[in-house]
């Protein structure tokens, strides 16, 4: 094994967010990164291949989807040790469902470097997708990111589902599909029946699929495409609604700030 970085990139670990899927979504550091790195673990079951594929020919590439935290940090500790670079690839954003925070209190109680690099989540390329935007003036002006209490991570019961529903806001719920059922009846509780939901299956892959669907039907559909894992749920007044008469104050001809003040005040000093 090469124990020497062939090029400018420090022995440290980088944590890099790998998008939805799509590698024209990685960051342009993302890129530099995977194209430079002396190791890259990846999670094989989460970042499809396609994102690999401007990695150096001679880069070590370690699968992670049936390895414990037990044996992916070790890994690390021990490549960085032998002055190699490494790259830990995440799934979409390392800030949402990543589980960074316990490798980076193990890597920094081995004294390792850590840099991380953001990325895309699945809501923003949603977003882009269904082409809209999910706070609207006068309508929404929030987005709840969250997720249903499962076997793996429970979620405190100040946060639970339907608590977050009764804001009625733009709501993005990650990771839920095996708990769609009940999901759908704690939104009810909050949403009108006839809010759009956007059920959207494995974003930025080649089988991408967005199937847009009342929330009385989320659950249905969701049973009927058979989707399981790397589904994401977008409920939102915003979708739906085609032309809406209310628009941002910030473009208005009527509206001064800093950049663009009042003409007939201009006028007046």
């Amino acid at each position: 094994m090469n124990t020497q970085t062939t090029n400018s990139l420090q022995p440290a670990v980088y944590i890099v967010g790998a998008g939805p899927g799509d590698p024209e979504l990685l960051t342009v550091k993302a890129q530099r990164l995977l194209a430079q790195a002396d190791t890259i673990l990846y999670a094989d079951s989460l970042v499809p291949k396609q994102i690999l594929q401007g990695v150096r020919s001679d880069a070590e590439l370690i699968a992670t989807a049936n390895k414990t935290l037990e044996e992916i940090v070790p890994m690390m500790i021990e490549r960085v040790r032998q002055g190699r670079s490494v790259v830990r690839l995440h799934s979409g954003d390392p800030s949402l469902y990543s589980a960074i925070h316990e490798q980076i209190h193990q890597l920094a109680e081995a004294e390792i470097a850590v840099e991380v690099v953001p990325g895309i989540s699945a809501y923003q390329d949603a977003a882009a997708k269904l082409q809209v935007e999910l706070t609207i003036p006068e309508l929404v002006q929030t987005i709840i990111l969250t997720r249903f209490s499962g076997r793996a991570t429970s979620v405190p019961s100040r946060e639970a589902l339907a608590s977050l529903a009764a804001h009625q806001a733009s709501l993005c719920l990650y990771l839920s599909a095996r708990h769609v059922e009940q999901a759908q009846e704690e939104l009810l509780e909050h949403y009108p029946a006839s809010t759009s939901v956007a059920i959207c299956y494995r974003l930025g892959w080649p089988d991408e699929k967005i199937r847009i669907v009342p929330l009385t039907e989320m659950a249905k559909v969701t049973v009927e495409e058979k989707l399981i894992r790397t589904t994401l749920y977008v409920i939102s007044p915003a979708l739906g609604k085609g032309k809406t008469n209310t628009r941002s104050q910030l473009y208005h001809p009527q509206h001064s700030h800093l950049f663009r003040p009042n003409s007939k005040k201009s006028q007046q000093v």
